[in-house]
Protein backbone atom coordinates (compact mmCIF):
# COMPACT_ATOMS: atom_id res chain seq x y z
CA UNK A 1 0.00 0.00 0.00
CA UNK A 2 1.02 3.41 -1.12
CA UNK A 3 -0.18 7.18 -0.57
CA UNK A 4 -0.83 9.80 1.46
CA UNK A 5 -1.32 9.30 5.46
CA UNK A 6 -4.86 9.84 6.07
CA UNK A 7 -5.22 12.37 8.98
CA UNK A 8 -8.26 11.51 11.21
CA UNK A 9 -10.03 13.38 14.40
CA UNK A 10 -11.70 10.93 16.45
CA UNK A 11 -13.78 11.46 19.84
CA UNK A 12 -13.87 8.67 22.92
CA UNK A 13 -16.97 10.11 24.49
CA UNK A 14 -17.16 10.28 28.15
CA UNK A 15 -20.12 10.05 30.44
CA UNK A 16 -19.96 10.69 34.38
CA UNK A 17 -19.93 7.34 34.76
CA UNK A 18 -17.08 6.23 33.02
CA UNK A 19 -18.27 4.65 30.09
CA UNK A 20 -17.42 5.84 26.38
CA UNK A 21 -19.11 5.67 23.13
CA UNK A 22 -18.16 3.31 20.10
CA UNK A 23 -20.29 3.33 17.21
CA UNK A 24 -20.34 0.64 14.72
CA UNK A 25 -19.18 1.12 10.86
CA UNK A 26 -21.87 1.06 8.31
CA UNK A 27 -22.06 -1.16 5.31
CA UNK A 28 -20.06 -0.19 2.40
CA UNK A 29 -17.16 1.20 4.02
CA UNK A 30 -13.96 -0.81 4.88
CA UNK A 31 -14.27 -2.46 7.72
CA UNK A 32 -18.01 -2.78 8.04
CA UNK A 33 -19.56 -3.82 11.15
CA UNK A 34 -16.11 -3.09 13.39
CA UNK A 35 -16.94 -0.98 16.51
CA UNK A 36 -14.87 2.13 16.96
CA UNK A 37 -14.83 5.32 18.17
CA UNK A 38 -16.42 7.96 16.17
CA UNK A 39 -15.03 10.80 13.88
CA UNK A 40 -13.51 10.98 10.35
CA UNK A 41 -10.98 12.77 7.85
CA UNK A 42 -9.71 15.90 8.17
CA UNK A 43 -10.47 18.24 5.68
CA UNK A 44 -7.69 20.15 3.55
CA UNK A 45 -6.18 23.29 5.79
CA UNK A 46 -8.69 21.93 8.79
CA UNK A 47 -7.50 21.77 12.26
CA UNK A 48 -7.99 17.84 14.43
CA UNK A 49 -10.50 19.89 16.84
CA UNK A 50 -12.31 21.54 13.95
CA UNK A 51 -12.77 17.82 12.65
CA UNK A 52 -14.09 16.79 15.64
CA UNK A 53 -16.22 19.24 15.94
CA UNK A 54 -17.93 19.18 12.01
CA UNK A 55 -17.80 15.15 12.39
CA UNK A 56 -19.34 15.07 15.65
CA UNK A 57 -22.17 17.35 14.13
CA UNK A 58 -22.36 15.24 11.32
CA UNK A 59 -22.22 11.99 12.43
CA UNK A 60 -24.27 12.18 15.93
CA UNK A 61 -25.90 15.38 15.50
CA UNK A 62 -24.29 16.66 18.71
CA UNK A 63 -22.54 20.46 19.16
CA UNK A 64 -19.00 19.58 21.22
CA UNK A 65 -19.07 22.03 24.15
CA UNK A 66 -15.66 21.06 26.03
CA UNK A 67 -12.69 18.36 24.14
CA UNK A 68 -9.35 17.50 25.54
CA UNK A 69 -6.59 16.24 23.22
CA UNK A 70 -5.45 13.17 24.29
CA UNK A 71 -2.74 11.28 22.47
CA UNK A 72 -2.21 10.29 18.39
CA UNK A 73 -2.43 6.76 16.77
CA UNK A 74 -1.38 5.72 13.48
CA UNK A 75 -2.15 2.50 11.72
CA UNK A 76 -1.24 1.03 8.83
CA UNK A 77 -4.51 -1.16 7.13
CA UNK A 78 -4.46 -2.50 3.59
CA UNK A 79 -6.37 0.55 2.24
CA UNK A 80 -4.90 3.12 4.16
CA UNK A 81 -2.23 4.52 6.64
CA UNK A 82 -4.33 6.95 9.37
CA UNK A 83 -3.01 8.76 11.72
CA UNK A 84 -5.81 9.42 14.44
CA UNK A 85 -5.76 12.21 16.37
CA UNK A 86 -8.00 11.24 19.83
CA UNK A 87 -9.87 13.66 22.07
CA UNK A 88 -11.74 13.25 25.18
CA UNK A 89 -15.10 15.09 25.18
CA UNK A 90 -16.93 15.20 28.30
CA UNK A 91 -19.68 17.85 27.08
CA UNK A 92 -21.77 18.10 24.27
CA UNK A 93 -25.63 19.25 23.53
CA UNK A 94 -27.61 17.40 21.71
CA UNK A 95 -29.12 14.06 21.51
CA UNK A 96 -26.80 11.11 20.01
CA UNK A 97 -28.84 9.84 16.43
CA UNK A 98 -26.71 7.70 13.84
CA UNK A 99 -27.19 9.81 11.15
CA UNK A 100 -25.34 7.19 8.85
CA UNK A 101 -27.51 4.66 10.46
CA UNK A 102 -24.71 3.23 12.32
CA UNK A 103 -25.58 1.42 15.27
CA UNK A 104 -23.72 2.75 18.66
CA UNK A 105 -23.08 1.51 22.21
CA UNK A 106 -21.76 2.80 25.88
CA UNK A 107 -18.87 0.61 27.35
CA UNK A 108 -17.22 0.21 30.37
CA UNK A 109 -13.07 0.13 30.05
CA UNK A 110 -12.03 -3.34 29.79
CA UNK A 111 -15.42 -4.91 29.42
CA UNK A 112 -16.37 -3.90 26.22
CA UNK A 113 -19.25 -6.28 25.11
CA UNK A 114 -19.11 -5.56 21.38
CA UNK A 115 -17.09 -6.82 18.76
CA UNK A 116 -15.23 -6.90 16.80
CA UNK A 117 -13.14 -4.03 17.69
CA UNK A 118 -11.71 -1.83 14.67
CA UNK A 119 -7.60 -2.87 14.89
CA UNK A 120 -6.31 0.65 14.96
CA UNK A 121 -8.25 1.28 18.22
CA UNK A 122 -6.44 -1.13 20.46
CA UNK A 123 -3.80 1.25 22.57
CA UNK A 124 -6.95 3.32 22.92
CA UNK A 125 -8.68 1.02 24.53
CA UNK A 126 -6.07 -0.04 26.38
CA UNK A 127 -4.94 3.63 27.69
CA UNK A 128 -8.72 4.13 28.82
CA UNK A 129 -7.89 1.52 31.20
CA UNK A 130 -5.31 3.82 32.93
CA UNK A 131 -6.57 5.36 35.66
CA UNK A 132 -6.36 9.63 35.95
CA UNK A 133 -3.81 9.57 39.14
CA UNK A 134 -0.62 7.78 39.19
CA UNK A 135 0.51 8.06 42.76
CA UNK A 136 4.55 7.34 43.68
CA UNK A 137 5.73 6.18 47.06
CA UNK A 138 7.89 8.19 49.32
CA UNK A 139 8.10 5.87 52.61
CA UNK A 140 11.76 7.21 52.54
CA UNK A 141 10.56 10.70 54.06
CA UNK A 142 9.33 9.49 57.23
CA UNK A 143 8.00 6.24 59.26
CA UNK A 144 7.26 3.34 56.73
CA UNK A 145 4.23 1.44 58.86
CA UNK A 146 2.60 4.80 58.92
CA UNK A 147 3.22 5.12 54.87
CA UNK A 148 1.84 1.40 54.85
CA UNK A 149 -1.59 2.92 56.12
CA UNK A 150 -1.56 5.74 54.09
CA UNK A 151 -1.27 3.43 51.23
CA UNK A 152 -4.09 0.90 52.60
CA UNK A 153 -6.29 4.10 53.21
CA UNK A 154 -5.29 5.88 49.29
CA UNK A 155 -6.28 2.55 47.46
CA UNK A 156 -9.57 2.78 49.51
CA UNK A 157 -10.60 6.43 48.43
CA UNK A 158 -9.78 4.93 44.94
CA UNK A 159 -6.02 5.34 44.01
CA UNK A 160 -5.54 2.35 41.28
CA UNK A 161 -2.22 2.84 40.04
CA UNK A 162 1.62 3.46 41.68
CA UNK A 163 4.99 3.54 41.61
CA UNK A 164 7.53 1.98 43.71
CA UNK A 165 10.40 4.81 44.03
CA UNK A 166 11.98 5.15 47.35
CA UNK A 167 15.84 5.20 45.91
CA UNK A 168 17.44 6.69 48.94
CA UNK A 169 16.53 2.91 50.26
CA UNK A 170 19.40 -0.38 49.73
CA UNK A 171 17.92 -2.94 47.09
CA UNK A 172 16.29 -5.11 49.60
CA UNK A 173 14.45 -3.27 51.45
CA UNK A 174 12.86 -1.18 48.66
CA UNK A 175 11.93 -5.11 47.28
CA UNK A 176 9.73 -5.63 50.30
CA UNK A 177 8.37 -2.55 50.52
CA UNK A 178 7.17 -2.98 47.17
CA UNK A 179 5.42 -6.54 48.37
CA UNK A 180 3.81 -4.63 50.98
CA UNK A 181 2.26 -2.11 48.75
CA UNK A 182 1.26 -5.00 45.75
CA UNK A 183 -0.30 -7.34 49.07
CA UNK A 184 -2.80 -4.11 49.30
CA UNK A 185 -3.18 -3.68 46.05
CA UNK A 186 -4.34 -6.85 45.05
CA UNK A 187 -7.28 -6.13 47.67
CA UNK A 188 -8.54 -3.70 45.25
CA UNK A 189 -7.61 -4.15 41.91
CA UNK A 190 -4.76 -1.68 41.83
CA UNK A 191 -1.41 -1.97 39.33
CA UNK A 192 2.00 -1.37 40.88
CA UNK A 193 5.12 -0.30 38.91
CA UNK A 194 8.68 -0.95 39.89
CA UNK A 195 10.99 2.40 39.68
CA UNK A 196 14.24 0.41 38.38
CA UNK A 197 14.97 -2.44 36.17
CA UNK A 198 12.95 -5.01 34.51
CA UNK A 199 14.71 -7.82 36.02
CA UNK A 200 14.36 -6.22 39.31
CA UNK A 201 10.19 -5.54 38.50
CA UNK A 202 9.92 -9.13 37.84
CA UNK A 203 11.77 -10.07 41.08
CA UNK A 204 9.45 -8.06 42.94
CA UNK A 205 6.23 -9.65 41.45
CA UNK A 206 5.27 -6.02 40.20
CA UNK A 207 2.95 -5.54 37.29
CA UNK A 208 5.07 -2.93 35.48
CA UNK A 209 8.61 -0.74 35.44
CA UNK A 210 9.40 2.41 35.17
CA UNK A 211 12.43 3.31 34.00
CA UNK A 212 14.13 6.58 34.37
CA UNK A 213 15.11 8.95 31.57
CA UNK A 214 18.72 7.33 30.99
CA UNK A 215 17.01 3.69 30.84
CA UNK A 216 14.52 5.32 28.39
CA UNK A 217 17.36 6.42 26.28
CA UNK A 218 19.31 2.94 26.52
CA UNK A 219 16.08 1.19 25.75
CA UNK A 220 15.96 -0.47 22.29
CA UNK A 221 12.53 -2.62 23.10
CA UNK A 222 10.16 -2.89 25.76
CA UNK A 223 8.95 -5.78 28.16
CA UNK A 224 6.02 -7.73 26.61
CA UNK A 225 5.17 -9.29 29.82
CA UNK A 226 4.62 -6.10 32.07
CA UNK A 227 3.36 -2.20 31.98
CA UNK A 228 6.30 -0.20 30.90
CA UNK A 229 6.28 3.86 31.80
CA UNK A 230 9.24 5.95 31.69
CA UNK A 231 10.11 9.69 33.09
CA UNK A 232 10.26 12.21 30.71
CA UNK A 233 12.07 15.54 30.41
CA UNK A 234 11.40 17.13 27.31
CA UNK A 235 10.22 15.74 23.75
CA UNK A 236 12.78 13.77 22.68
CA UNK A 237 12.32 11.58 25.09
CA UNK A 238 8.16 11.56 24.93
CA UNK A 239 8.79 11.10 21.44
CA UNK A 240 11.31 8.04 22.10
CA UNK A 241 7.82 6.56 24.57
CA UNK A 242 6.07 6.27 21.59
CA UNK A 243 9.20 4.71 19.45
CA UNK A 244 8.78 1.95 22.01
CA UNK A 245 5.28 2.11 22.32
CA UNK A 246 5.24 1.98 26.03
CA UNK A 247 2.09 2.20 28.23
CA UNK A 248 2.27 6.01 29.23
CA UNK A 249 5.28 8.37 30.18
CA UNK A 250 5.50 10.97 32.98
CA UNK A 251 6.92 14.76 31.82
CA UNK A 252 7.70 17.27 34.24
CA UNK A 253 8.03 19.20 36.59
CA UNK A 254 5.52 21.11 35.50
CA UNK A 255 5.90 23.51 38.77
CA UNK A 256 8.36 24.22 41.37
CA UNK A 257 8.64 20.91 44.09
CA UNK A 258 11.25 19.69 46.54
CA UNK A 259 12.01 16.39 44.85
CA UNK A 260 13.98 18.39 42.37
CA UNK A 261 14.30 21.57 43.07
CA UNK A 262 17.10 22.34 40.62
CA UNK A 263 15.33 21.71 37.99
CA UNK A 264 13.31 24.88 36.33
CA UNK A 265 9.43 24.03 36.06
CA UNK A 266 7.57 24.14 32.41
CA UNK A 267 4.62 25.26 32.97
CA UNK A 268 1.27 24.24 31.61
CA UNK A 269 2.24 26.10 28.02
CA UNK A 270 5.07 24.33 27.39
CA UNK A 271 3.99 21.00 29.22
CA UNK A 272 1.07 21.19 26.05
CA UNK A 273 3.71 21.99 23.56
CA UNK A 274 5.95 19.36 24.66
CA UNK A 275 2.65 16.31 24.61
CA UNK A 276 1.67 18.07 21.63
CA UNK A 277 0.90 15.23 19.17
CA UNK A 278 2.29 12.40 21.36
CA UNK A 279 2.08 8.88 20.82
CA UNK A 280 1.72 7.45 24.09
CA UNK A 281 -0.42 8.80 27.47
CA UNK A 282 1.39 11.29 29.49
CA UNK A 283 1.08 12.10 33.22
CA UNK A 284 1.72 15.57 34.51
CA UNK A 285 4.21 15.69 37.35
CA UNK A 286 5.56 18.29 40.05
CA UNK A 287 4.33 20.14 42.44
CA UNK A 288 0.92 19.18 41.62
CA UNK A 289 -2.49 17.98 43.38
CA UNK A 290 -5.46 15.91 42.49
CA UNK A 291 -7.17 19.84 42.06
CA UNK A 292 -4.79 20.41 39.34
CA UNK A 293 -6.16 17.28 37.38
CA UNK A 294 -9.17 19.33 34.96
CA UNK A 295 -5.96 21.73 33.87
CA UNK A 296 -3.91 18.97 32.80
CA UNK A 297 -6.30 17.06 31.09
CA UNK A 298 -6.63 20.50 28.95
CA UNK A 299 -3.22 20.81 28.29
CA UNK A 300 -2.95 17.45 26.96
CA UNK A 301 -2.10 14.99 29.95
CA UNK A 302 -3.94 11.45 30.76
CA UNK A 303 -3.91 12.55 34.03
CA UNK A 304 -1.71 13.90 36.92
CA UNK A 305 1.50 11.37 38.60
CA UNK A 306 1.73 12.33 42.18
CA UNK A 307 4.24 11.88 45.07
CA UNK A 308 3.29 13.10 48.51
CA UNK A 309 -0.38 14.33 47.65
CA UNK A 310 -1.03 10.73 46.17
CA UNK A 311 -1.09 9.95 49.68
CA UNK A 312 -3.73 12.57 51.52
CA UNK A 313 -7.44 12.58 51.74
CA UNK A 314 -8.64 15.34 49.16
CA UNK A 315 -10.71 16.53 51.93
CA UNK A 316 -7.56 17.35 54.00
Amino acid sequence: MSGAVVRVAAAVLLRPDGRVLLAQRPPGKPYAGYWEFPGGKLEPDETPRAALDRELAEELGIAVIHASPWFVQEFVYPHAHVELHFFRVDAWRGELVGHDGQAFAWQVPGRYDVAPLLPANTRILEALELPPVYGITNAEDGDEASFLAEVDRAFARGLRLVQVRDKSWPLVRRLALAREVLVRARRHGARVLWNGSVDEARRAGCDGVHWTAAALRAATARPGDLLCAASCHDAAEIARAGELALDFAVLGPVAPTPTHPQAPPLGWDAFARVVAGTRVPVYALGGLGRADLAIAIDHGAHGVALRRAAWRDPAD
